[in-house]
């Protein structure tokens, strides 16, 4: 060990060391750089586990994956080649889902990026991020604020637009190059946000607040807001999933238009906006009618206009020149007398027809008053009598006659109905024996010793048991 003094307590002196010359200073290119330190990290790791919560998944079409492991504070690069992705199939690799993975530490050259090549992992469950989002989207849900009955309509034509995002975002750029593209004519008014960042989430939602009482805070009022921004990992959009946001935009009067992201990308502010466009660009196309397009359409409309205002002027000219030429214009007052005529001819037709009706109706009431006299009425009443009894004569010998021969059919039916009566026959002093389950006995051969027999009279039954002799 080298001390500062010497035993007589004297100060050592100081040795100055020389200052290397360039000619010994030794120069590295980039790629050995990089070399070195992939090689201190995967000497001084080895083989580590890892655990965060996935975000930014990418699948290639070589069978890569490509995703960031993340926690609260920091975030890693990670790498699973196809062979080690298809070997783990039953692990879970999306966008939020809390994950260990086993690797090793290694640095992309031609990035200059350190990464983890993942070689092993297993699941973890649902990130925090992740849970917190769904359990606020079942919330709002339940509470109705998704529900498509309660979307406003957006404008047709919207002459200024109220924008919600970073004055210095690509969003703002996208939206802005797409909507003057297409309608020039729209006015923007920015209400300038942190769209990402610890505070951002309150500034978003006092800027729709802001939009939706313009003039309490000396705004210009729109038409339509949009909300909006770039692309992102969960994390960097987490601003748009706060409550507070999503009530702003429940609450506001003016139909909020949600352009946040990619397609791929939903956040709450999605979920409750009146609209959700898949990009900002995409906002931008919905909300401005192409200036062109519309020029087009009015031309064209113009010119049909055109076409039935002179086609209708053309047919009214047309009518006013037969109008002028005719005789009413001409002569009006020969005119007028032809009317008076045929007005005096129609009164006497009708005064002569009226009066041939009504000579022609008398003579027939007089007529019918004829017929109806008292005296001749009685007399075709009686007549009528009288050819009413002729006829019940005529009706009742036949009928009188077809009774006798029924009479006569049927007492002979009767009187061998009698002869055929059992009864009858009984009452002659005959009797019927049959066994004692009522079947006739017609021959001794049908009878046995101690048999019963019951024998019926014409005044009553006897029951007997034989015995043959």
């Amino acid at each position: 060990m080298q001390l500062d003094f010497d035993l007589t307590g004297k100060p050592r002196p100081i040795e100055k060391k020389a200052t290397p010359t360039p000619e010994e200073v030794p120069i590295y290119s980039v790629s050995a750089v990089t070399r070195k330190i992939r090689g201190l990290l995967e000497d001084s790791f080895g083989e580590i586990w890892v655990e965060g919560e996935i975000s930014n998944l990418r699948r290639q079409s070589s069978g890569h994956v490509y995703f960031t492991l993340k926690d609260n504070s920091a975030q890693l690069s990670c790498v699973m080649f196809a062979r080690t992705a298809s070997s783990l199939r039953e692990v879970t690799f999306e966008d939020g889902q809390q994950i260990e993975v086993q690797g090793g530490l290694g640095v992309y050259e031609p990035r200059g990026q350190y990464q983890l090549i993942v070689r092993s992992a297993r699941n973890r469950g649902a990130g925090a991020l992740h849970a917190k989002f769904e359990a606020l989207k079942r919330k709002l849900e339940d509470e109705g604020l998704f529900d498509a009955a309660r979307k406003k309509p957006l404008p047709k034509f919207p002459t200024r637009l109220g924008l919600v995002t970073s004055p210095t975002g690509a969003a703002i750029r996208d939206f802005l190059n797409v909507l003057h593209r297409r309608h020039p004519g729209i006015e923007v008014v920015i209400n300038p946000v942190r769209v990402q960042g610890r505070g951002a989430a309150a500034e978003i939602a006092r800027a729709v607040q802001e939009f939706a009482e313009p003039a309490k805070w000396g705004l210009p009022g729109v038409d339509v807001i949009v909300v909006t921004r770039g692309g992102g990992s969960l994390e960097d959009l987490w601003e748009f999933n706060e409550e507070v946001v999503a009530r702003a935009i429940a609450s506001c009067a003016i139909p909020v238009v949600s352009a946040v992201g990619h397609e791929i990308d939903f956040t709450i502010c999605d979920f409750v906006a009146d609209f959700r466009a898949p990009t900002p660009s995409a906002a931008a196309e919905i909300l401005s009618a192409d200036a062109a397009e519309i020029i087009s359409r009015l031309t064209r409309e113009t010119s049909r206009m055109t076409r039935v205002c002179l086609g209708a002027w053309e047919a009214s000219s047309l009518q006013l020149s037969n109008l002028k030429k005719s005789s009413l214009f001409r002569e009006p007052l020969r005119r007028l007398y032809e009317c008076a005529q045929r007005l005096d001819r129609s009164s006497t037709d009708l005064t002569r027809i009226v009066t041939t009706d009504l000579s022609n109706r008398k003579a027939e009431l007089a007529k019918r008053a004829t017929v109806f006299n008292p005296a001749n009425l009685l007399g075709r009443v009686e007549n009528l009598r009288l050819q009413s009894s002729q006829a019940l004569l005529r009706l009742a010998q036949p009928a009188n006659k077809k009774l006798s021969t029924i009479s006569a059919k049927w007492g002979a039916l009767s009187a061998k109905l009698s002869s055929l009566n059992p009864q009858a026959t009984l009452e002659r002093g005959f009797t019927i024996t049959c066994d004692e389950h009522g079947s006739p006995i017609r021959s001794s051969e049908q009878i046995a010793d101690g048999m019963k027999l019951l024998t019926r009279f014409h005044d009553g039954r006897a029951t007997s048991v034989v015995q043959k002799s």
